[in-house]
């Protein structure tokens, strides 16, 4: 039997299931489905490979338990600044939908599929890169330069120091700010690199030059962090180095990625600038640009506004509730 598609017509499900029989009558359309199903397959026996290889090498370790544990302060989950925290952590996450649309929308018709999957795969990269090595370069304690603790997460306690938040919220919290900081840089490399270009920079973006610098600055045992201090750091300045929830961290490197990036790779291609007789390329579709640019704004609040506001929001709780009785 032979389905026959009518032009503008989806065909039914039990169409398709004819089509799908008549296919399978034919040896090409046979082995064609026997590689798809083997490719599967294949592909899911590797990745429980090396989920077994990886739980194996890391997570298999059992010590012994030797009367009740104590425990500590430090270790007790505050649940109003954990909450906090993960609501924060999903509106900074959210930018990157704003990030992608802004993108995508700016640039040239042609350039649009390599935005939309670079923006995609480089959230992927830095997910595993800030697990891996990232948040222990940056957050983990060590020298005023680096950290070298919680690789791969190992060993680390159940709150983050001293806030009273899941050590696991602050890692969310964290990796959507690294994510941030990578995005930022991508929009100026957009119509410079290709897909491999993509993936090097963000690589050594997220997981070396990002967390490293931004040690210093918020980092445990930062020089820039203790600076001011006795025994660290110009200590005659009497204070820190204050950043104003990410304007250097974030914003200052990944500007500063960016402009070396266009720098060293010069104008996009195609461009003719004013004194050619060209001009600023025009963007494809101005309705999705404004429309990343608004939901970037609302994302904004979540990432501006969580350093500022979790230290004494539980102070603040405790003030209405006063007021409440």
């Amino acid at each position: 039997m032979t389905v026959k598609t009518r032009l503008g017509r989806e065909l039914s499900l039990s169409e398709k299931f004819s089509r799908l029989c008549s296919r399978l009558r034919e040896p090409e359309w046979r082995r064609y489905g026997g590689t798809i199903l083997a490719g599967k397959v294949l592909g899911v026996g590797v990745v429980l490979l090396v989920m077994a290889v990886v739980t194996g090498l890391f997570f298999t370790h059992v010590y012994a338990q030797t009367g009740t544990p104590e425990v500590k302060a430090a270790d007790i989950v505050n649940p109003v600044n954990t909450m906090w925290t993960l609501v924060a952590a999903f509106l900074v996450f959210g930018m990157q939908v704003g990030f992608t649309m802004l993108e995508a929308g700016f640039c040239r018709s042609r350039e649009t599929v390599n935005v939309l999957v670079e923006c995609v795969v480089d959230t992927c990269l830095c997910g595993i890169l800030f697990y891996a090595i990232g948040f222990a370069f940056m957050f983990s304690h060590g020298n005023g330069f680096i950290g070298y603790h919680w690789f791969f997460l190992q060993g680390a306690p159940a709150t983050y120091e001293t806030t009273g938040v899941a050590f696991l919220a602050v890692w969310i919290f964290q990796f959507a700010f690294a994510d941030t900081c990578s995005t930022i840089t991508s929009g100026a490399m957009i119509g410079r690199t290709g897909f491999v270009g993509d993936l090097l920079y963000s690589f050594c973006v997220t997981g070396f030059i990002y967390p490293i610098i931004g040690h210093w600055a918020w980092g445990p045992d930062g020089w820039l962090a203790l600076m001011g201090s006795d025994g660290h750091f110009f200590p005659s300045l009497g204070m820190g180095f204050h950043d104003f929830a990410g304007s250097t961290v974030v914003h200052t490197i990944g500007g500063f990625i960016a402009l070396a990036g266009a720098i060293v790779l010069g104008p996009r291609l195609g461009r003719k600038f004013k004194r050619d007789g060209g001009g600023p390329m025009l963007p494809h579709d101005l309705t999705i640009a404004v429309s990343g640019g608004l939901i970037l704004w609302f994302g904004w609040y979540g990432f501006k506004r969580t350093r500022l506001w979790l230290p004494a929001l539980p102070v603040l709780l405790r003030s209405f509730m006063a007021i409440g009785r």
